[in-house]
């Protein structure tokens, strides 16, 4: 076996390592691009998995890539006892930086910002860090110990579908995607598209066009629309009021014969939307405040505004708001949205709990939008749930509490992991509980005190399964 002590002992001059691997693969933009052979899922998550698999072998581990899917990285050659599943893929970077460039590290007070600290970039590292430790101590393991690291979390996870099509789940599996304690619950994803199309409007005031979000899991921070007819001075005293109301800003100019109004508020995680302020509701809701003539296109607008008005989001105007004591309550994001001059598309991002079902959710969405005119479709996926007296959840929380001093517990969460579909698979770590890593959003960053915590719980983890 091995100490506690043993293992602090062994990080105390680790830190250094950590914030170097970790900046290294920061600096890549591994946003979703074209594939091409070798890269599924483009040349920036393919170059990430590149140097995360540099690191691997600079550290002594076996490493491989799996034709650019994923990449593993095992302590032996023996049989799976533990995996270990994080990601090297980020969203959009999005606008609003201020500490530094989304793609440039930087270390200030104890955090480490950048894109991907948090999500997932850091928590890989510091499970690198761990399996490098237990090498180097020596300590002798029955079993092995594999990190996946994958490279499509963000847009579908078809990576680890495509690794566990072709290769076996291990005993145990936990994902560095989220948070301390232990995440065992995380809702069904409940997503939907909806569209509307009109002739084009001659009639002066109009919404000549509106573009807002950046993909459908991030409540977006900024959106904009053009319209014709209505000055910026007619514009802006509705404006304050909206902004008084929902705290979104907005800022005008004159282009091309158009008002542009751009809206700021801020983003977030599409599972936790109330840790943000929806720019796209706050536009709809200043446009239907206007004097614009009637047609479909206000119409459509005013409906969107009844359906999924600024601030709710419950889902209580759309009337599937729900929750229940293990998960919560149900949460829905307005993510996308595009209006042309002939028709609008727009998508919603909903996290459902373990008692909701197609008939209280989509289909009620569904019936919802459809009284309003719109085309609607939707998918609606199953919860995941473990129970938290199993042993491995014991485990990790006994560590936990070892090494933090504070009381383990299972937790549900809005957000997917890896391990949504992986049966027996829980989210554990990196991120203490209380601490705002700006998931998402502008200036991401990470405390690297957690992530130090997190190698060594991992490195003690690690034993505790294969030995």
């Amino acid at each position: 076996m091995i100490s506690k002590e043993q293992i602090e002992a062994y990080f105390a001059d680790k830190e250094g390592l950590l914030v170097e691997a970790v900046s290294r693969l920061v600096s890549i933009d591994s946003v979703e691009g074209a594939p091409s052979p070798g890269a599924p899922f483009g040349p920036g998550p393919a170059a990430a998995l590149r140097e995360a698999l540099f690191i691997a072998q600079e550290w002594g581990l076996a490493a491989e890539d799996h034709e650019g899917y994923v990449g593993t990285a095992d302590l032996n050659g023996e049989e799976d006892a533990l995996h270990i599943l994080g990601h090297l893929d980020v969203v959009a970077p999005g606008e609003g930086w201020t500490v530094t460039q989304p793609y440039t590290p930087k270390l200030a007070d104890g955090l480490l910002y950048g894109r991907g600290t948090d999500d997932d970039k850091g928590p890989v590292a510091a499970s690198l860090l761990a399996m490098k430790a237990v090498k180097d101590l020596g300590v002798p393991l029955k079993k092995n110990c594999k990190l996946i690291m994958g490279t499509n979390e963000e847009s579908g996870s078809g990576d680890i579908a495509w690794y566990f099509a072709r290769h076996p789940f291990a005993p145990a599996t936990f994902s560095p995607d989220s948070g301390f304690p232990v995440i065992n619950t995380e809702k069904g994803g409940f997503r939907a598209s909806f569209t509307r199309e009109w002739p084009v409007q001659q009639e002066l005031p109009r919404v000549k066009w509106l573009r807002g979000g950046i993909r459908i899991n991030v409540l977006p921070g900024d959106a904009s629309a053009g319209v014709e007819g209505l000055s910026i001075y007619d514009i802006q005293p509705c404006a304050r009021d909206i902004t008084a109301r929902t705290g979104v800003k907005f800022t005008f100019a004159s282009e091309g014969g158009a008002t542009v109004i751009r809206a700021k508020g801020e983003g977030a995680h599409a599972a936790y939307p109330k840790g943000g302020n929806n720019a796209i509701t706050g536009l709809v809701a200043l446009l239907c405040a206007l004097p614009l003539a009637d047609g479909p296109c206000r119409e459509a607008l005013a409906a969107l505004n009844a359906l999924i008005p600024h601030g709710d989001y419950l889902g209580r105007a759309l009337g599937i708001a729900q929750q229940e004591p293990i998960a919560g309550p149900l949460t829905l994001a307005f993510s996308l949205l595009e209006v042309t001059e002939t028709g609008l598309a727009g998508r919603f991002d909903s996290r459902a709990p373990l008692c909701a079902t197609r008939e209280n959710c989509l289909e009620t969405a569904k019936a919802a939008f459809e009284e309003k005119g719109f085309a609607f479709q939707g998918e609606q996926g199953e919860p995941h749930h473990v129970p938290a007296d199993s042993p491995f959840i014991k485990t990790l929380l006994g560590r936990y509490e070892e090494y933090t001093g504070l009381k383990g517990e299972c937790l549900s969460t809005g957000g997917g992991t890896y391990v949504h579909d992986i049966p027996g698979g829980v989210a554990f770590g990196c991120t203490l509980p209380g601490f705002d890593t700006h998931l998402h959003g502008a200036d991401e960053r990470v405390r690297v005190s957690d992530l130090m915590l997190s190698a060594k719980l991992f490195a003690h983890i690690i034993v505790d399964m294969c030995q």
